[in-house]
């Protein structure tokens, strides 16, 4: 019989596994709702939804007093990193293929072991410093810098998902460095509140259109355009977008807290294939060669990152984080 650390593993395997799934699918509705609702409302709704799931799961784990803590502030922080993640990461969809934008955002595990060596003190070799760098040459190759136009318009809007990776990178870290040990659905309701909390702010401020440029900046005018109710058709992708938002916070957050990450983070790169396969299916996108060696640059030097981080853990066995996705 396997011993319960192997257990824990497996299941944290199979949560993140589930958790990708998830978000795969919840990408995908939010590029459908793209051409017709803001973002900030598809945010609210799907916040909305997930977070009454996350009670649910609070219930099960036991009860409110969970949500006690003595450390607000950083819940809030952590939570304010995440919106500002999935703004940008969401925002580049209403433009880049779903693939495209997927593999840009898998930068982030190299964010992360660059911000642990320069914020947490941590070790980091050459080994993993030249695979860093390997992954941002996958980053710069994806821009194609050697056409004479981007089919996408202003060659910024690349940078979405990689600031998406950042900011995701640095809340893993803080996380890493002030040890939160709140419940895994506290957590995910900490984060779900300040969805809510900016959803609305944005409504306040723009909800009418006011401050929307219109199509011909299309990422500005997904986050800015005006409110509209959803239409009989589109209600079933809003559903969708909460019951995946609720999922993906859970089981991520989950399969972090009782498994080490360098056994379960690898998971996480079934994403990249979903996102391109999703993309293919249903937009009808199919990655450029400069994509795919980007892709594959990127994903070997997080990889081989992995691999790193699981040898030098070896000596800590114990050692997690504690991220929570999209």
């Amino acid at each position: 019989m396997g011993s319960s650390d192997d257990t824990e593993t497996a299941r944290g395997i199979a949560l993140v596994c589930l958790g990708v799934f998830a978000i795969s699918i919840n990408d995908l509705l939010i590029k459908t709702l793209s051409g017709g609702y803001p973002l900030h409302q598809i945010v609210f709704t799907r916040t909305v939804i997930g977070i009454t799931l996350s009670f649910v799961m609070l219930h099960r784990e036991g009860g409110f007093s969970l949500l006690r803590t003595d450390r607000p502030f950083i819940h809030a922080l952590r939570g304010l990193t995440l919106v500002g993640a999935n703004m940008t990461f969401f925002a580049s969809l209403a433009v880049l293929p779903l693939g495209l934008t997927t593999a840009l955002f898998f930068v982030g595990p190299l964010f992360i072991t660059l911000f642990s060596f320069a914020f947490l003190g941590e070790k980091v070799g050459p080994l993993r410093f030249g695979a860093i760098i390997v992954g941002f040459i996958g980053v710069i190759v994806m821009q194609e810098p050697w056409s004479e136009g981007s089919d996408y318009g202003s060659s910024w809007i690349f940078a979405l998902p990689v600031v998406a990776a950042a900011l995701y990178a640095s809340m893993v870290v803080m996380t890493r460095a002030l040890g939160v040990k709140s419940s895994a659905a506290a957590l995910t309701i900490y984060n779900q509140l300040m969805f809510l909390l900016v959803a609305s702010l944005f409504y306040l401020f723009v909800g009418n259109g006011q401050a929307d440029p219109g199509p011909v900046m299309p990422s500005l005018h997904f986050l800015l355009r005006a409110w509209a109710w959803p239409t009989t058709s589109d209600w079933p992708l809003f559903i969708g977008t909460g019951i995946c938002n609720g999922i993906v916070a859970y089981s991520i957050t989950a399969a972090y807290r009782m498994a080490p990450s360098a056994s379960i983070a690898p998971f996480e790169y079934i994403g990249l294939p979903l996102a391109i396969f999703w993309g293919w299916l249903i937009f009808a996108e199919w990655p450029t060669s400069a994509t795919w060696t980007g892709c594959a640059l990127i994903l070997g030097a997080g990889l081989f990152v992995f691999l790193r981080e699981r040898q030098r853990n070896k000596s800590a066995p114990g050692k997690r984080h504690l991220p929570t996705k999209r």
